[in-house]
């Protein structure tokens, strides 16, 4: 049986700050992930969007048309809306509204899979929400308060439907919150527990359905979940890499970044978007196939930059490169790579070796009987892979840090 898609119409103010027609179909692809299909654009040009309605009427009327005439559900806005202003619309429309970043919000929402996924997603809501609590209709209207006296008279308005919701959602936004701040903390020991042993971090990170988790697939040969869609991982997925040099490391997969993420989902999801903060090499993943790349690219390259991530070694990868006729690359530097065809993956691998080199490196040592301790100091500041006792000392293997190299470089074998 065919799935239901309910029927949208987009809805666009140009004003000149970004490229509207890129954006369009970026939200129709939101829209199609959500199970919905735009059937109609409206776009009006404009310097500044309308206070109250977003657009004007003319073009509002015209979209009303457009909604009874294609059996259109709902109307999807390319823009974050005010409370008063998705009131209006819904009036003017007849037929519920909503903007991008509710959108969004509802992708993530159907999409979490862990329970800090499912957390962090309802705290994204909620502040969403929380200031477009008011002028939601008649169910929000002041409850009149107690009184007594002569005259009708009235000692205070009462608590509103308003206020009381506004508590709920604060005290929820809070309990959320220190939850969030209880799993960080467990993250945040992980992360100690990696920088201990000395493992090299991978962080994959790149815009939304550019193939990040198809390439860790590849890479890994893990079976993280694929799909040609946007928002197809939401929690980061760590999984075991080996180098050609024998290095062993942690591939991270993260969210997909898309352009103007609404600021509570970066803000919400900052702690699984820190994964890269964290990371020793940063590959930023683009399609090569899609004309949008640089723009791609830029988005990805403000979201690092917010989270601190400019001294952390970055190599630029260009993935779905088999859908490409003219494979020839603007940035030589960038790695071409198909986690279809397997393409570009032992440069790739060979390109993580180099960056690594500088960081950490792998040893094989004979440690003789009386110089144990160093055996100590590897299982504690770095990693071991493999010990053996010999008659003539402990042979072991394991994952240094290039500062501490110099303690194992006489028994180096």
């Amino acid at each position: 049986m065919t799935e239901h898609l309910i029927k949208v119409i987009l809805f666009a103010a140009d004003c000149g700050e970004y490229d509207v027609e890129r954006s369009m179909e970026e939200l129709a692809a939101l829209a199609e992930a959500n199970g919905m299909q735009a059937v109609g654009e409206v776009v009006q040009k404009r310097d500044t969007p309308e206070a109250a309605t977003f657009l004007g009427e003319g073009r509002l009327a015209e979209g009303r048309m457009l909604c009874i005439n294609l059996g259109a559900e709902c109307a999807v806005f390319d823009a974050e809306l005010s409370g008063s202003q998705i009131r209006n619309l819904e009036r003017l429309l007849e037929v519920r509204v909503i903007d991008r970043t509710m959108l969004i919000l509802e992708i993530f929402a159907s999409r979490a899979i862990t329970n800090e996924g499912k957390l962090q997603t309802e705290l994204a809501t909620l502040q969403y929400r929380l200031p477009r609590l008011s002028g939601l209709g008649e169910s929000l209207s002041r409850q009149g308060g107690g009184g007594t006296g002569g005259a009708g008279a009235r000692r205070g308005a009462g608590e509103s439907k308003l206020e009381y919701d506004r508590r709920h959602v604060r005290r929820r936004i809070d309990a959320l919150r220190e939850r969030l701040n209880d799993l960080e903390r467990r993250r945040a020991e992980t992360r100690r527990s990696r920088k201990k042993s000395a493992v090299p971090i991978i962080a994959l990170v790149g815009y939304t359905n550019v193939g990040k988790s198809s390439l860790l697939n590849r890479l890994c040969g893990a079976q993280v979940e694929e799909a040609d869609m946007l928002f197809a991982t939401l929690d980061p997925t760590a999984r075991r890499l080996t180098l050609p040099s024998g290095l062993q490391c942690v591939a991270v997969d993260t969210v997909g970044f898309v352009s103007r993420l609404p600021h509570n989902l970066v803000q919400a999801f900052r702690s699984t978007l820190e994964e890269a903060a964290f990371a020793d090499v940063i590959l930023k993943v683009c399609d090569a196939s899609d004309p949008q790349a640089a723009a791609q690219l830029a988005v990805t390259d403000e979201v690092l930059e917010s989270l601190g991530c400019a001294e952390i070694p970055q190599i630029v990868l260009y993935n779905k490169c088999d859908r490409v006729q003219n494979a020839a690359l603007f940035d030589t530097s960038a790695v071409r790579t198909s986690a279809v065809t397997g393409e570009g993956m032992h440069t790739l691998l060979a390109r993580l070796d180099q960056a690594l080199a500088v960081r950490v490196r792998q040893v094989k040592v004979l440690l003789p009987y009386d110089k144990l301790g160093e055996a100590a100091f590897l299982r504690e500041s770095g990693s071991v892979l493999a010990e053996e006792y010999r008659a003539d000392g402990v042979y072991v293997e394991g994952i240094v840090k290039t500062a501490d190299l110099h303690r194992f470089t006489p028994y180096l074998i």
